[in-house]
């Protein structure tokens, strides 16, 4: 209830079947907290059930991170763990199916009434996260708004001063994944700002290209930005553990640095083509219609339908 309540936490709620369409795996809300029914329905033997299922050792990989040796943890593994067994066959993975992109863009309205700000986001399917050029996503997206002088907080926070922030991100997953631009915004520069942001999207694959010094920002930020993300023992275990739920080689953050450092322009220019794709985009406003919908209608982005 609190998540209806919230305009981030309602437009979470709708974009992922939004996304995905009913009956994907994906098509869940992105807290992972259900509904009020399946939450109500859940019983004692269900959790039972689930953790037999799916919480067992054959589906299992230990990471340990620290002061220790093989010789020395896994005697203390062994007490611990060693009468860990499975019952039954367990659950297989959940196929994950491939996304048909919409064949055109699409805007949704969530009402909230006298809300003093709306909330912008807008979506689209990615590669997964083991997709080859998920580095070379990862760098386009850095340009665009995944840093604090990318392009979309440039312009609406600091040139517009129409929103306190405005980013975009690529969501981790093992199947097609999530590409979502978010920015709350003041009410009457709504429209306005749905409409810069179109045009960032656009202007990336079109008129203007990453510039030298965005790369080179960039560049500079994901791999500086390496060893403060591994600092603490958790965070190295976590590291490592991408590495086993994406089926990446062993050798990837080895590898790292280099393939960033040596990317070009060109690559990151026909990367950005799967970025962002103008024609598939879906939006989610949520905000005081009564203020924000005529002009939204205005922009013609797309069929606007207003959801519950």
């Amino acid at each position: 209830k609190q998540e209806k309540a919230r305009p981030q936490g309602a437009a979470m709620r709708v974009l992922p079947p939004l996304l995905y369409g009913e009956g994907h795996a994906y098509a869940i809300p992105f807290s992972g907290t259900g509904n009020e029914t399946s939450i109500a329905s859940l019983t004692r033997d269900d959790l039972v059930g689930y953790h037999r299922d799916w919480v067992r050792p054959d589906n299992a990989t230990l990471v340990v991170v620290g002061d220790t040796t093989l010789a020395e943890i896994t005697p203390l593994l062994e007490k611990h763990l060693g009468d860990w067994t499975s019952a039954g066959t367990g659950s297989s993975n959940v196929a994950i199916a491939p996304v048909a992109l919409p064949k055109a863009p699409r805007v949704y309205l969530i009402d909230q009434p006298g809300a003093v700000q709306a909330n912008l986001y807008v979506g689209q399917v990615m590669p997964s996260s083991k997709d080859p050029d998920a580095i070379k996503l990862e760098f386009a997206n850095s340009v665009l708004g995944g840093e604090f002088s990318s392009r979309l907080n440039m312009n609406l926070r600091e040139d517009k001063h129409w929103a306190y922030g405005a980013s975009s991100g690529l969501v981790a997953t093992a199947g097609a994944g999530p590409f979502i631009v978010s920015a709350p915004v003041q009410s009457d520069k709504t429209a306005e700002s749905m409409k810069e942001i179109m045009k960032e999207l656009q202007d990336v694959l079109t008129s203007r290209p990453r510039e030298e010094k965005e790369i080179h920002f960039a560049r500079d930020s994901l791999v500086l930005g390496l060893p403060g993300s591994n600092e603490t023992a958790g965070e190295v275990a976590g590291s490592y553990a991408a590495i086993i739920t994406y089926g990446l080689p062993d050798t990837y953050w080895n590898d790292y640095i280099g393939e960033v450092n040596a990317l070009t322009p060109a690559q990151l220019q026909s990367a950005a083509q799967k970025l962002v794709r103008p024609e598939a985009l879906t939006w989610v406003i949520v905000g005081d219609l009564a203020k924000i919908e005529d002009g939204i209608r205005k922009l013609n982005l797309g069929e606007v339908k207003v959801l519950d």
